[in-house]
């Protein structure tokens, strides 16, 4: 098994409207703008998917990237809508402000306290009081569609540990203070359309290596070899890209460099709202 020191960070959605999106994130689950950042270009990993067009990333969470869990709201310019699969299954949050906040602005709350961002991803919200001392961001769901294998790979080659595991899921993480990932398996043939997404954790630099030989010797998929990749005026980071037995995407992205590209912009809100005016996006 690897021995990565693998801490969680963050998962990456396609977004089509990011007013709506950023009034749900902001206003509704009462994320902040942790950082924006406007590329002219696709990214050589693929951040953005397969497009080649300018784009923009937008970090939004309850914290520090350095110790909360967060998400990525990808936005490319010429695209609309994308159809959404059934990979990703939902975002667990223990928040019942997010529910009080939900009512007051008329956001429909669906069955079991679920909430649906625009683009079709789903929020599932626990009644409780949101932590002030831990990160209100517990777990991101992903559909599988053989639990075993899957378990095989995450945590017998990847080395996440399993902290809670039945006939039909798993949860599990590099850490038990950390937002967990869970495995659910479902019955239909797991379909990643156009909306897919990626989830990411870091490593120490080092470490980065270690992965990219363990997946090459047991034959797993790589899409994207260790690479550097500029982010304007920032840090330069060094990536890998994996696939899971069900293609989903993890990114490995190397934590000293990451620790300066994530730090807090405080004019990250404005720079968002000023790019949403002029694209009237």
């Amino acid at each position: 098994m690897c021995s990565i020191n693998g801490r969680a960070l963050h998962y990456v959605f396609k977004i089509a409207d990011r007013k709506q999106t950023a009034n749900f994130y902001k206003n509704v689950l009462g994320m902040k703008v942790l950082r924006h950042e406007e590329f002219t270009e696709g990214c050589e990993a693929a951040c953005n998917g397969p497009y080649e067009n300018r784009w923009s990333k937008t970090m939004v969470g309850y914290g520090s990237e350095d110790d909360h869990f967060v998400v990525e709201l990808t936005y490319n310019y010429p695209v609309k809508s994308y159809q959404k699969g059934n990979d990703f299954i939902g975002i667990t949050i223990k928040s019942k402000e997010v529910l009080e906040r939900a009512k007051a602005l008329n956001w429909p709350i669906l069955p079991d306290n679920t909430l649906e961002a625009p683009g079709g991803y789903r929020f599932f919200i626990n009644d409780e009081s949101q932590p002030t001392d831990t990160d209100p961001v517990e777990k991101v769901t992903l559909a599988c569609s053989d639990l075993k294998k899957s378990l095989e790979y995450w945590n017998g080659v990847l080395g996440l540990n399993i902290f809670d595991e039945s006939d039909k899921s798993a949860v599990l993480g590099f850490k038990s203070n950390e937002t967990k990932l869970e495995l659910r398996e479902i019955s239909e043939q797991i379909n990643r359309a156009e909306a897919y997404g990626r989830i990411a954790f870091s490593c120490p630099f080092s470490e980065q290596p270690l992965i990219d030989e363990k997946i090459k010797a047991k034959g797993h998929k790589i899409l994207t070899p260790l690479i550097s990749l500029d982010t304007p005026g920032k840090a330069t980071v060094r990536v890998i890209i994996l696939a899971d037995p069900d293609d989903h995407e993890i990114c490995f992205v190397d934590d000293e460099a990451f620790k300066q590209l994530s730090q807090i912009d405080l004019d990250a809100d404005d720079l968002l709202e000023k790019y949403i005016e002029k694209d009237k996006s």
